[in-house]
């Protein structure tokens, strides 16, 4: 066991937990002496792989299981990443407070700053403050450039973020009512390929919500602008 433990890199100790979790199968004994194979070692490497990418013990001893009743293990892995893959590409920015007037010249105030923390546009961490989006930066700056108080375009950040979390809401029980509740109905767990499919399936969807709210708000602004600029030329061309 000493020799397994310093070959898998990990502690005596661990390895009789993971055997007591009947994470790891037991040895091939001959009388007194057990005999632990190459299968014992990889399987060792595969719970550390495992740990390393965020699964409990509890989850990977899911996974084990269903390796040994001949699923697919990778198969899983490949919904997992599918689903755990990030929606956003945003790059986050750090700031100093120098930059931080750049962007903002006068509208950066404590009451402000302390908004932007409380929507988690920002985080402070001594006199730096790191916005979580470029692009949500610079939309900001740009609106307070054109003469909208930060307040407003911190208020209207608030609106949206509700917004978008219905609109993310009504697309997430839409995927799972007629995409990933199909596939496992009438099995226990999920079919066999039926992981894979999940995952090939999400990969395909995950730019449609995205195109379906891109061209929404495009053809909204086209109506609302068009409205707001007729109301303002009648208001402003009476005789």
């Amino acid at each position: 066991m000493p020799e397994l433990a310093e070959l898998a890199g990990i502690s005596v100790r661990t390895l009789r937990f993971y055997r007591e979790r009947k994470l790891l199968p037991p040895p091939r004994r001959e009388g007194r002496i057990a005999w632990y194979s190459e299968a014992h070692l990889t399987r060792l490497r595969t719970i550390a792989a495992l740990l390393e990418r965020g699964h409990t013990l509890g989850g990977i001893a899911e996974l084990l299981a269903a390796w040994e009743n001949g699923r697919d293990v990778g198969e899983l892995l490949g919904l997992e990443n599918a689903i755990a893959a990030p929606w956003s590409q945003e790059t986050p920015v750090r700031l100093t407070p120098g930059e931080l007037a750049d962007s903002f010249g006068a509208e950066v105030t404590a009451d402000h700053l302390a908004s932007a923390v409380e929507l988690g546009y920002v985080s402070v961490d001594g006199e730096h403050v790191t916005h979580i989006s470029r692009r949500l930066l610079d939309a900001s700056a740009a609106l307070v450039r054109e003469g909208v108080p930060l307040s407003a375009v911190l208020a209207a950040g608030r609106e949206v973020r509700a917004h978008v979390d219905a609109l993310a809401d009504l697309f997430t029980v839409l995927v799972r009512r007629h995409v990933i509740d199909p596939v496992a109905e009438g099995c226990e767990g999920l079919p066999p390929g039926g992981a894979a499919r999940l995952a090939e399936a999400l990969d395909r969807l995950r730019p449609l919500a995205k195109n379906v709210v891109d061209a929404e708000l495009s053809m909204a602004m086209d109506r609302r602008v068009r409205a707001e600029l007729d109301d303002w030329l009648r208001q402003h061309n009476r005789p």
